[in-house]
C-alpha cells in the first residue's frame, strides 16, 4: 500500500477514501493466506484466470502465460506502481523442477484522479503477461502442473477490496504449436505492453532539484505524441498528482514535474514508462544528468500545462533578445530595402515633424500588428498539438509560393516598374501614402521578414514555448518593436535626420540598387519552393515571378499614362496566384522517392519469397519513436549511394515497422533474442542464417555487402 502526504487540501470524502483504502490493504495483509485457501472471502469485483499461449510447449521453449483480469464496470485494478494509492499484483508460484517464471509484464496503464490522489489503473479488461521457461531436457509428454496464488486490489470511487486467486493450469511438453486464436489473443495483449527503448548512454536523463524533476529522453522529432504522460516505475520520486509539462528541443522530449524525494538524493536509475498514445508506451531508464545536459526549454507538446509557468527573469531576458533580434533583422536582405527607402522618405516629409512621427508610429503599428498576429497563430497551433515556430508557414509550399509572389512585386517596385504609395520616392521628395500607407508598409516589412532569422532570435522565440500565452505574445510584440525601432529613432532624432542625405536624383538610383538584395530573397524562396515541390515548384516560381513582373510593367505604364487598370489587373493576378498555388500543392519534395529504398513490408512469407530468389535480402526493423533507427535511415539506408548499389545487385529490402507494436515484428524480434529495435539483418544468397549488422550503420557497410565484399 502506498500513501503519502500532499500539499493538496483534503476534504471529508478524500479522508474517507483513504481510510477505506487503508482498511482494504490491512485486510489484504491479515487475511491473505486464509483467502488464498478459501478462494477469496470478499465480494468479487475482479475476475481472473491463468491462460497459456500454448499448452504444449517444446523442450527449452519459453511459453507466455497471462493473468487475464476483468474488473466490473466502475471498478479498476492497478499497475505495478499504483500511484498515490492502491496495490499492484503479487504472485506466489508453485512450479515443477526446472520450470522458471520471469517478471510480470504489465500493459500501459491509464490515469485516474480520485479526491486529489493520482492512481495508475486499468478500468477495463487487461492482461499481465509472464514468460515461463521449460527445461531443455524435458521429455515430450511430460505433464507440468503450474500453480500460482495471486493477490490484487480492486477499487471503485468509494471502496477498495482485496481479491485473492488460486489459479492453476497444466502444460504438456510437445511440439510448441500455437493455435491461431490463441496467437491472435496474445498478440493483442502483447501490443499493449510498453516497448523497450534502445538508447545510448546519455539518451535518457533526469535532473532533480528541490522543486522540479525533469526527465528527458531522445525521440525523433517526427514522432507524433497524443497526450503524453510519464509513469515512474521507480516509486516515491515524482509527485504523481502534480501536472506534467512536456516540451520538445530537437530530438529531446523533456517532462517537467514536481518531485517527491529529498533534495540531494541521487537515484542510480529512474525506471520510466512514457505513454505516447492510448495503450502505447515506451519503457526506459533515465540516469542523472550533468549540468546543462538537458535542454532548458523547447516547444510545448501534448497540451499539458500548455501555458507554461511564468518566469519573470526569463521573460525579461527573452524580451531583450527579441528586440535586439528584430533590430538586427533590418540589415537582412528581406527587410533592409523597405526600411532604408521608407526611412529616407519619411525623414524628408517636408520638415513637418508631426507628420514624420505620426507616420513612424503607423509604420511601427503595422510591424507589431503582423508580429502579434503571427504569434497568435503560432500559439493557437501549438495549443492544438502542432510543433511550430517562427517562419512555420515556410513549411507549406503554397505559403512559400504566395510569399514569393509578394517579394516579386516588391522587387518590381524597387526596380521602378510601378509605384507603390508609401514606399516609392522621387528626386523631388517622397510620395507618401499617409498613415494608412505607412501602416501597410510596416506590415509589409514584417511579412517579408519571416523568411529571415537573425542572431538572438532563436533563444528569444524559444522562450515563447515555455512561457504563458500572454507572456509569449509580449515576446512576439518585442520582435516587432525591434524591427520598427530604427524607424522610430529616425523620426524622433533630429540629429539622425540631419545626417541623412537630402533628396535628389541619387534616390532613384539607390532605389534600383535596393532591388538587388530583394532579388536575392526572391531567388532563395524559389530555391526553397523547388526543394519542397520539385519541378512543379520550380515551374511555379519562374512563371509566378514572370507574371508578377509583367503585371507590374503593365500597371506601371498605366500609372504613368494616368489610366486605372488596377481593378482589371488585380483579379487576373489573384487568378494566376490561385493557379500557381494549385500547381505546387501536394507535390513531393525534389528528392522524395529518389534516394529512398523501395522496401516492402516485412513478413515471414515475404522473407521466404525474397530468399528463394537467390538474391541478397536486407531486412531492417524500425519504429517512429526510435532515434537510432532514424539516424541510420538518414545517414546510411536512404542514401543515393546505397540505392544504386542495391539496385545493381538486385537486393530485396524488407521493412519491419514496429511503431504500433505489430505482432509479426514482435515475434520476429523475439525469435532473434531481441525485444527492441533497431535490428538489421543481411541474408546472403544460400546462407542458412542472416548476418546481424551493427546498430550503427554506415553507407559502406551496406554498399560493400551489396557488392559481395
Amino acid at each position: 500500500m502506498q500513501l503519502r502526504n500532499h500539499s493538496v487540501p483534503f476534504h471529508y470524502d478524500a479522508l474517507l477514501t483513504i481510510l477505506r483504502m487503508w482498511a482494504g490493504a490491512l485486510l489484504l495483509v491479515l487475511a491473505g493466506p486464509a483467502t488464498a485457501q478459501l478462494g477469496g472471502g470478499y465480494e468479487r469485483h475482479l475476475a481472473g484466470e491463468l491462460v497459456a499461449e500454448t499448452y504444449s510447449p517444446a523442450p527449452g521453449d519459453t511459453v507466455m502465460l497471462a493473468f487475464h483480469m476483468r474488473p466490473d464496470a466502475g471498478w479498476h485494478g492497478y499497475w505495478e506502481n499504483p500511484g498515490d494509492a492502491g496495490l499492484g499484483m503479487t504472485v506466489e508460484w508453485s512450479l515443477p523442477d526446472g520450470v522458471t517464471a520471469g517478471t510480470l509484464q504489465y500493459p500501459v496503464p491509464g490515469t485516474l484522479i480520485l479526491s486529489g490522489l493520482m492512481n495508475h489503473v486499468y478500468e477495463r479488461d487487461y492482461a499481465v503477461l509472464v514468460p515461463v521457461t521449460i527445461p531443455a531436457n524435458a521429455a515430450k509428454g511430460t505433464v507440468l502442473p503450474v500453480r500460482v496464488k495471486a493477490s490484487a486490489l480492486v477499487c471503485d470511487d468509494k471502496l477498495c477490496l482485496p481479491q485473492d486467486f488460486s489459479l492453476a493450469t497444466e502444460l504438456t511438453v510437445g511440439d510448441g504449436a500455437i493455435a491461431p486464436e490463441a496467437r491472435a489473443q496474445f498478440d493483442g495483449w502483447r501490443a499493449k505492453l510498453p516497448r523497450p527503448l534502445t538508447l545510448g548512454a546519455r539518451d535518457a536523463l533526469y535532473e532533480l532539484t528541490a522543486d522540479r524533476l525533469k526527465i528527458g529522453v531522445k525521440l525523433p522529432q517526427s514522432l507524433t505524441l497524443d497526450s503524453p504522460h510519464l509513469f515512474a516505475a521507480t516509486t516515491d520520486v515524482i509527485d504523481y498528482a502534480a501536472p506534467q509539462r512536456f516540451y520538445r528541443s530537437g530530438d529531446w522530449l523533456v517532462m517537467e514535474g514536481k518531485p517527491n524525494v529529498t533534495p540531494g538524493v541521487t537515484i542510480k536509475g529512474l525506471d520510466s514508462l512514457l505513454k505516447i498514445a492510448p495503450d502505447t508506451g515506451l519503457r526506459f531508464t533515465a540516469t542523472p544528468a550533468k549540468a546543462g545536459e538537458l535542454p532548458a526549454s523547447g516547444t510545448t507538446v501534448g497540451g499539458a500545462s500548455a501555458g507554461g509557468a511564468f518566469d519573470a527573469k526569463l521573460l525579461l531576458i527573452a524580451l531583450g533578445g527579441a528586440i535586439v533580434g528584430g533590430l538586427l533583422l533590418n540589415i537582412m536582405p528581406c527587410v533592409f530595402p523597405i526600411l532604408s527607402l521608407k526611412a529616407i522618405s519619411i525623414a524628408r516629409a517636408g520638415g513637418d515633424q508631426t507628420t514624420v512621427r505620426r507616420e513612424a508610429w503607423a509604420y511601427a503599428a503595422g510591424v507589431v500588428a503582423v508580429c502579434l498576429a503571427l504569434g497568435l497563430v503560432i500559439l493557437g497551433l501549438r495549443a492544438g498539438g502542432e510543433q511550430v515556430g517562427w517562419a512555420f508557414q515556410l513549411q507549406n509550399p503554397v505559403m512559400v509560393f504566395l510569399l514569393l509572389l509578394l517579394v516579386a512585386g516588391i522587387t518590381a517596385n524597387l526596380a521602378g516598374l510601378f509605384e507603390l504609395g508609401g514606399l516609392s520616392i522621387t528626386s523631388s521628395g517622397p510620395q507618401r501614402g499617409g498613415t494608412g500607407g505607412a501602416f501597410l508598409t510596416g506590415a509589409l516589412a514584417a511579412i517579408v521578414a519571416t523568411p529571415c532569422t537573425g542572431p538572438f532570435m532563436g533563444a528569444a522565440l524559444g522562450a515563447t514555448m515555455v512561457l504563458p500565452g500572454w507572456a509569449a505574445l509580449v515576446i512576439f510584440g518585442g520582435l516587432g518593436v525591434g524591427i520598427a525601432l530604427p524607424f522610430l529613432l529616425i523620426a524622433y532624432s533630429e540629429t539622425l535626420r540631419a545626417r541623412l542625405p537630402k533628396p535628389g536624383p541619387w534616390m532613384e538610383t539607390f532605389r534600383h540598387w535596393m532591388a538587388v538584395p530583394m532579388t536575392l530573397t526572391l531567388l532563395a524562396l524559389g530555391w526553397l519552393l523547388w526543394r519542397m515541390a520539385g519541378d512543379a515548384g520550380l515551374m511555379a516560381a519562374i512563371l509566378g515571378a514572370l507574371i508578377v513582373g509583367l503585371f507590374a510593367f503593365v500597371y506601371g505604364r498605366s500609372q504613368r499614362q494616368g489610366k486605372r487598370l488596377g481593378p482589371i489587373l488585380l483579379p487576373l493576378l489573384v487568378l494566376s496566384a490561385a493557379m500557381g498555388a494549385m500547381l505546387v500543392r501536394g507535390h513531393a519534395p525534389v528528392e522524395a522517392g529518389k534516394t529512398r529504398l523501395a522496401g516492402a513490408p516485412y513478413s515471414e512469407t515475404a522473407l521466404a519469397s525474397a530468399r528463394a530468389s537467390g538474391k541478397p535480402v536486407f531486412v531492417y526493423f524500425t519504429a517512429d519513436w526510435c532515434v537510432t533507427c532514424k539516424i541510420n535511415e538518414g545517414a546510411a539506408i536512404n542514401r543515393s549511394e546505397t540505392e544504386a548499389a542495391f539496385k545493381a545487385a538486385g537486393v530485396t529490402v524488407l521493412v519491419g515497422d514496429w511503431t504500433d507494436g505489430n505482432a509479426d515484428i514482435t515475434r520476429a524480434l523475439a525469435a532473434r533474442g531481441r525485444n527492441s529495435v533497431p535490428l538489421y539483418l543481411w541474408y546472403r544468397p544460400g546462407a542458412d542464417q542472416p548476418e546481424v549488422l551493427p546498430q550503427i550503420l554506415t553507407v559502406s557497410m551496406l554498399t560493400d555487402r551489396a557488392k559481395g565484399k
